[in-house]
C-alpha cells in the first residue's frame, strides 16, 4: 500500500513542514517535485548557495530518490500549470498533490493592512486554488481518456486557527477556512474520477511559525512535539492506496496525535409559525436562546487547541 513509483507534488517544500512531506513521500518510493518559490542565490562569502527547493532535491537523491525541483509561485495562475506540467513531462503523470505553501503576516483585524490581507488570502487560498485546478484537469482527461476512475490524491494544509478562530490571524484563519471548503468541494466534485481531497491541520515548529511558538521550549532529549517529523507520516497514509475511503475529512495532527474532527451539525432549529419571521417574532426565539449561552460558545472550537497525545 506505497506510493512506489507514483509522483508527488509538495509545495512549500524547499523548508520545514513541507520539507518534512517532501522526504516522508520520496522515503515511501514517490517521485518528488518539489516546489518552493525562490532563486538561488549567494551566501555571505560570495559563493554560489542553491534555492531551498533544490537542497532538498539534493537530499532526495542522495538517499536514493527521484526528485526535481521547481522554484516559481503556485499563486500566480500559469506557475501553477507549469509546475503541475513539469510532474507530467518529467514522471508522465501526476498522483500526488500536497498543498502546503504558505505565509504569516499576523495583526489584530482593526490594524491589518490590505495588502496583508490580500498577500495571505493570495498563497494561501489562491496558491491551493491554482494547483488543484490543473491537477483535477489532469485526472479528469486521464480518466477520461482510461475510461474510469485513476489514481490521484489531493493533501492540503489548513489551521487549527481556523477551527479555534484565531483573534490575531483574520487573514490565515479566513484563508484556511476557505481551503477547508475548497477541499470538500473538490473531494465531492473529483471522487467518480478515483481522487480523494483531505485537508489537515498541522501544528509544527518552523520558520513561518517561530514567533507563533516561542513559549514552547524545545526538549533537550528526544523529537520536539512540535516537530514537522510527526505530521509528514499522516500526508504519507492520506497519499497512499490504504486512505482510498477517506474523502472530504479535516485531521488535526501534531506530536504524535492524529485527531478526526466532525462536520458541523445542526444545534437549534426555529421556525415561524406564520408566514415570514418578523422582528419581534425573532426576539422571541433567538433572544432567551442565547441569554445563557458562553460568551466563547460560537462556532468556533477553541477546544481543538488543547488536544495532545495522552
Amino acid at each position: 500500500m506505497s506510493v512506489q513509483g507514483k509522483t508527488a507534488i509538495v509545495t512549500g517544500a524547499g523548508r520545514g513542514l513541507g520539507r518534512a512531506e517532501a522526504l516522508e513521500l520520496a522515503k515511501l518510493g514517490a517521485n518528488v517535485v518539489v516546489n518552493d518559490y525562490g532563486q538561488p542565490g549567494r551566501d555571505g562569502s560570495g559563493t554560489a548557495s542553491a534555492a531551498p527547493a533544490e537542497d532538498v532535491v539534493a537530499e532526495i537523491r542522495a538517499a536514493g530518490g527521484q526528485a526535481v525541483a521547481h522554484l516559481g509561485d503556485v499563486a500566480d495562475f500559469a506557475q501553477a500549470g507549469e509546475l503541475v506540467q513539469l510532474a507530467v513531462d518529467t514522471y508522465g503523470a501526476l498522483d500526488i498533490l500536497v498543498n502546503n505553501a504558505g505565509i504569516l503576516r499576523d495583526r489584530m483585524v482593526f490594524s491589518m493592512s490590505e495588502d496583508e490581507w490580500d498577500s495571505v488570502i493570495r498563497v494561501h487560498l489562491k496558491g491551493h486554488f491554482n494547483t488543484t485546478h490543473f491537477a483535477a484537469a489532469h485526472w479528469r482527461e486521464r480518466s477520461k481518456a482510461a475510461g474510469g476512475p485513476v489514481y490521484g490524491r489531493i493533501v492540503n494544509t489548513s489551521s487549527e486557527a481556523f477551527v479555534a478562530g484565531s483573534a490575531g490571524q483574520p487573514n490565515y484563519a479566513a484563508a484556511k477556512g476557505g481551503i477547508v471548503g475548497l477541499t470538500t468541494s473538490t473531494a465531492s466534485a473529483l471522487a467518480k474520477y478515483g481522487v480523494t481531497a483531505n485537508a489537515i491541520c498541522p501544528r509544527a515548529r518552523t520558520r513561518m511559525t517561530e514567533d507563533v511558538f516561542q513559549g514552547f521550549e524545545v526538549p533537550e532529549a528526544g523529537l520536539d512535539p512540535l516537530a514537522p517529523e510527526h505530521v509528514a507520516p499522516l500526508v504519507g497514509y492520506l497519499a497512499s492506496p490504504a486512505a482510498a475511503k477517506v474523502n472530504g475529512q479535516l485531521l488535526v495532527v501534531h506530536g504524535g496525535m492524529v485527531a478526526l474532527l466532525e462536520r458541523p451539525r445542526v444545534a437549534a432549529k426555529f421556525d415561524t409559525a406564520k408566514d415570514v419571521f418578523t422582528f419581534a417574532e425573532l426576539d422571541e426565539l433567538l433572544t432567551p436562546y442565547f441569554a445563557d449561552r458562553q460568551p466563547h460558545e460560537t462556532f468556533a472550537a477553541g477546544e481543538v487547541l488543547a488536544l495532545k497525545k495522552d
